[in-house]
């Protein structure tokens, strides 16, 4: 079984925490990060704009990772959120298996 770390930007902390509390509720993440505050610079609409915004990092398995995203585009206020995942390659194992009882079951 593979597992992933999803890297989401948010425009606050309180956004963070109700996408992360909504997905570990639901079951598709084990474990929601938040890092409260970052300074982030991008183009958006023409224009190179400077923010404050937070950063909300998921466990999960690899098979619930689009349906993450998917999730994460309802439930976020921004018109095309950042929702970007990496695969875990090395890892504590007995925190993958936490992962895994902590998720959805597989079908």
């Amino acid at each position: 079984m593979q597992f992933r770390t999803i890297y989401i930007t948010t425009k606050n902390e309180e956004e963070a925490l109700r996408i992360g509390e909504a997905l570990v509720k639901e079951r598709l993440a084990a474990c929601a990060n938040i890092l409260p505050k970052i300074k982030s610079i991008y183009h958006w609409q023409g224009n190179l704009e400077k923010d404050d915004e937070a950063v909300l990092l998921l466990k999960t398995r690899e098979d619930l990772a689009e349906n993450i995203i998917s999730r994460v585009k309802e439930l976020h206020s921004y018109t095309i959120p950042c929702a970007v995942s990496w695969q875990i390659s090395e890892a504590n194992q007995d925190y993958l298996k936490w992962i895994q009882q902590e998720t959805l079951p597989i079908a």
